[in-house]
């Protein structure tokens, strides 16, 4: 059995229930059917080989839903393009992966410039180009594609980051698919009834909910536009019952003109994930949805769920600060720098082991040597699990930095604010912020005799790198703290940033 084997037995369990409600129209099961086996049909007359990558580059829609289930039917590999990332970005996880097609959205084309690959367009294309619509008309009535896989196959390459030098693409095997989708079912309790808002992209987190939510048959339903009135209507005037987004859009639904518990009439699941929720901030949150809140903690190399509090385990307010107990099929523990398992109320590093877990990083033996050791996946987290099981998050041994969702490395950052002229040395590094989790900011040492103001200092970084990855704020230091050898002292610099007086003393 393989992921997309859920999707064919809720087809033919459920034919008549809609599975997509997006702005064009309505699809239901058998229709919904129909198209996938069509374009899958399509995608191995393009390139009959097994495993080769399709890469899909487009916004939230429901051709980019029937693409990626298209893909999952034919047994090839998913390798999302985040149209928000920079064209250098995509390039570079392009030239990596080597798809020999791209499905792309018309508006997400220029990102893609002169990349190989044959293209199918969603949507209004380019004069002359192929479309999805159009190899679905061609293929349609074609047999589902049939394809022999062991469950260690790859289903997905997922990028964790990197705009300079190698990007880690995870392997992401049918075994850890099939894992994610049985324990989303049964951590949330999803059903025929459910009618899920897509928020956040596809290309991230929302690509878990998406065989989950049609295996049980219910409903995706899909906005007309980003935002966070755009959610609140859908919650309000499309039935929306659960949703997956970041802490900060749960923020600016609560914030809206006029926002109350009756904009979310039949909200079950208010799941939060990508970044850490203050315990002062459950409280709001809580007070003002009720008791659906719910939150899972994984990372791309270990998708989703890991651990799961449901909204019955936020009844306790010790749990508040937890991101729950190990889910189905893993294995969470924590591991002194030893190598030794340390006991319930001891720090140190989550490790993870099990069907969840990635194969590896693609084409990089030593990266995945690194970080799958004896079975065990080192998440680069610390944290501890108390007595019940619960695990709790200290901070993390990697400088990423988690921002509205998005993944930030800060040497990323610190290559391309290293590129003005001005700069001798940076540091950048994340402080916690109610809006985004955490926010980017960057401390900054000008070359003797150089000037550079904070404005234009984001401006550069911004386009090289995009907005997501682009200081909020820089500090300016006549002089970096150091250690005894030279090394910058990214925590004193951080320290002297959450301390506003200090840093403007430096």
């Amino acid at each position: 059995m393989f992921p997309i084997d859920f999707f064919w037995r809720a087809a033919a369990r459920w034919p008549g229930n809609i599975a997509i409600d997006a702005p064009e129209g309505a699809i239901r099961y058998d229709a919904l059917a129909e198209r996938v086996a069509a374009l899958a049909a399509a995608l191995v007359a393009l390139d009959a080989a097994p495993q080769s990558r399709v890469g899909i580059c487009a916004r939230n829609s429901a051709e980019h839903i029937v693409a990626l289930l298209a893909v999952l039917a034919c047994g090839k590999v998913w390798v999302p393009l985040n149209p928000k990332s920079t064209r250098p970005e995509i390039r570079r996880i392009v030239d990596a992966t080597e798809p020999s097609i791209l499905v792309i959205d018309p508006a997400c084309a220029g990102l893609l410039e002169g990349a190989p690959g044959e293209r199918i367009y969603c949507g209004p294309p380019p004069a002359g180009e192929r479309t999805l619509a159009g190899l679905v008309a061609q293929h349609a009535g074609a047999a589902r594609p049939a394809f022999a896989l062991p469950p260690e196959a790859t289903q997905a390459i997922k990028f964790t980051g990197g705009t300079t030098g190698a990007p880690k693409g995870v392997m992401q095997t049918y075994r850890a698919w099939m894992a994610n989708i049985a324990n989303q079912i049964h951590a949330w309790g999803f059903d025929e009834h459910e009618r899920y808002i897509v928020a956040a992209p596809v290309t991230h987190g929302t690509s878990t909910y998406l065989l989950p939510i049609l295996a049980q048959g219910g409903c995706h339903v899909v906005l007309a536009e980003a935002g966070a009135e755009a959610v609140r209507t859908a919650f309000r005037e499309r039935g929306g019952t659960v949703c997956f987004m970041p802490p900060t859009l749960v923020y600016m639904l609560m914030a809206l003109p006029g926002a109350s518990r009756a904009d979310f009439p039949h909200l079950r699941r208010l799941i939060y994930g990508g970044a850490p929720m203050p315990p002062e901030k459950i409280r709001e949150v809580r007070a003002f949805f009720g008791p659906v809140l719910g939150t899972t903690y994984g990372q791309t190399e270990a998708p989703q769920n890991l651990t799961v509090m449901r909204p019955e385990d936020f009844e306790d307010e010790r749990n508040w600060a937890a991101v729950g107990r190990a889910t189905w099929f893993s294995d969470v523990a924590i591991m002194a720098p030893g190598g030794r398992l340390l006991p319930a109320g001891e720090v140190g590093e989550v490790v993870a082991r099990g069907d969840l877990l990635m194969s590896g990083y693609w084409r990089l033996p030593e990266k995945t040597a690194e970080t799958l050791v004896d079975g065990w996946l080192h998440t680069g987290d610390r944290g501890l699990i108390d007595e019940r099981g619960y695990l709790y998050l200290k901070d993390r041994l990697k400088d990423m930095v988690i921002t509205g969702g998005f993944n930030v490395y800060p040497i990323d950052v610190e290559n391309a604010l290293g590129q003005h002229p001005a700069v001798h040395e940076c540091t950048v590094f994340g402080v916690p912020d109610e809006k985004w989790g955490e926010a980017v900011q960057a401390a900054v040492e000008l070359r003797p005799g150089q000037q550079a103001s904070e404005a234009e200092l984001i401006a550069f970084v911004r386009e090289r790198l995009g907005p997501v990855q682009t200081p909020k704020r820089i500090h300016f230091h006549a002089s970096l703290p150091r250690s005894p050898v030279g090394k910058v002292l990214k925590t004193a610099v951080r320290d002297r940033a959450l301390a506003p007086a200090a840093a403007d003393a430096s």
